[in-house]
């Protein structure tokens, strides 16, 4: 799923930007992280549905989902919950000290996200806070520690690139969130939405380019930056915000935007 791809590909570009110069990524911290990935994901999505149960029976895009539709009950879900979070707490364990505490750090993040669409128009921001963690992680769980000049903006780049993904999937139900009362940065935006994700692409461009220069990346990284920034201004500028399909698609299409930025980060690094 789309939403697993957006959570590891942070991870993927911190190990591959803390490899050592002429060297390829550590292929078996690519493989533990692809595994942490698809375990916090699916722990998110339970602890989502959890939390939204309610809410998810009055959206039609979301009404057939196990808790809302009534297929396993909160106990079910909550066993299931425990072994999701077990199985990940393995994953984390085979890391440093440092990084064990740093990732446990996050969870605050994954059970908290979920209300947050209740109290602000911004919950896309908590979500970029709590998706873009491995952006931290990768890079201690390769050096040991933070090398905080680098993964600092290369976290910020990837809030700001989820701010330009989940709005754009937001405006898939913004009508039945309206009805609802829940709140999402789609409805604070408006039809001024193009502008604002044209801000937060910048912005995260100028991150990455800031993280380059920090670890000396190389003309690989910077074309793959100027890749992703053509990808973006593609993918803004002929957004229907208006028309779900549309809005999924273009949700969708993000993977290709994490995938070109990890090749360059590659290449630049060899």
């Amino acid at each position: 799923p789309a939403g697993t791809w957006l959570l590891y590909l942070p991870c993927t570009w911190s190990i591959g930007l803390a490899a050592a110069p002429g060297c390829l990524p550590d292929w078996r911290m690519l493989s533990l992280f692809g595994v942490g990935a698809v375990l916090m994901r699916g722990a998110g999505c339970t602890i989502n549905d959890m939390w939204d149960r309610d809410y998810d029976r009055q959206v039609a895009r979301t009404a057939s989902r196990p808790l809302a539709a009534g297929d396993i009950s909160t106990f079910q879900s909550l066993v299931f919950l425990g072994g999701q979070l077990s199985l990940a707490l393995c994953v984390l364990l085979c890391l440093n000290y440092y990084s064990i505490i740093l990732g446990a750090a996050s969870l605050s993040l994954v059970v908290t996200y979920p209300l947050m669409k209740r109290i602000t128009y911004w919950p896309q921001l908590v979500l970029g806070l709590t998706f873009n963690w491995g952006a931290l992680l990768g890079w201690s769980a390769i050096r040991g520690s933070c090398e905080w000049s680098v993964c600092l903006p290369l976290y910020f780049a990837g809030v700001m690139w989820t701010l330009v993904y989940d709005t754009i999937y937001a405006h898939q139900d913004k009508r039945d969130d309206i009805m609802i009362g829940v709140k999402s940065t789609a409805l604070q935006f408006k039809e001024d939405t193009k502008q604002w994700l044209s801000g937060f692409s910048l912005a995260m461009l100028l991150s990455l380019c800031l993280a380059g220069m920090n670890c000396n990346q190389t003309f690989p990284y910077y074309a793959a930056v100027a890749a992703v920034g053509a990808h973006l201004a593609h993918q803004i500028y002929t957004l229907d915000i208006d028309k779900p399909e549309d809005c999924w698609k273009k949700f969708a299409s993000n993977r290709t935007v994490g995938i070109l930025l990890f090749i360059g980060i590659v290449l630049g690094n060899l």
